[in-house]
């Protein structure tokens, strides 16, 4: 596995080794101690998986206190815009956000400590989505920044006149309430 830095402290790429012959493919999806050696000590308990289709745009989500979690995401079939957003208190990149794509082609996925608000766009006719998360989900500490936040400034590739989003997430907060 190849694992590369971002612009902001704690995100990583993670490219998997992939081994091709004429019956498909084969790699490592997760390896506890490769992701050891890299810096990454998160011990995860749950996996979760999504189907979206073109223009779905989930986020900008996050679990806040103690039930805060890290997120380990990958795309099973599709293409997805990946997005995560610092929240970190007294973090010099606060409210920075890094975006990568993740399809079925290049295999990547993006590791997401805490302190980070998460989302995705569909960029696919339709995307499987799947993720790793180190702490269980809490609905009372659920938390989410509006995906069209101007403060945040995220390009999600997707015409506003194609997003597809929650109600839940048109009514979500901006980034200035959470400052």
């Amino acid at each position: 596995m190849n694992f590369i830095k971002t612009e902001i402290d704690g995100v990583v790429i993670v490219e998997p080794k992939i081994f091709e012959d004429a019956r498909g493919y084969f790699f490592e999806s997760y390896n506890e101690a490769e992701f050891i050696k890299n810096g990454i000590t998160n011990r995860f308990i749950q996996d979760n998986q999504s189907k979206s289709c073109y223009g779905v745009i989930r986020g900008l989500h996050c679990q806040l206190g103690e039930h805060a979690q890290a997120k380990l995401v990958r795309v099973l079939k599709g293409k997805v815009l990946d997005v995560a957003v610092d929240v970190r208190k007294g973090s010099k990149t606060f409210g920075k956000h890094v975006a990568v794509e993740l399809s079925d082609e290049n295999q990547r996925q993006l590791f997401i400590p805490r302190g980070f608000l998460h989302g995705f766009s569909v960029l696919s006719d339709e995307a499987i989505f799947a993720y790793k998360c180190d702490n269980a989900y809490s609905k009372e500490s659920e938390f989410g920044i509006a995906y069209n936040d101007p403060e945040i400034g995220v390009d999600w590739k997707v015409p506003a006149d194609k997003v597809i989003t929650s109600e839940k997430d048109k009514m979500a907060h901006s980034l200035k309430e959470l400052k």
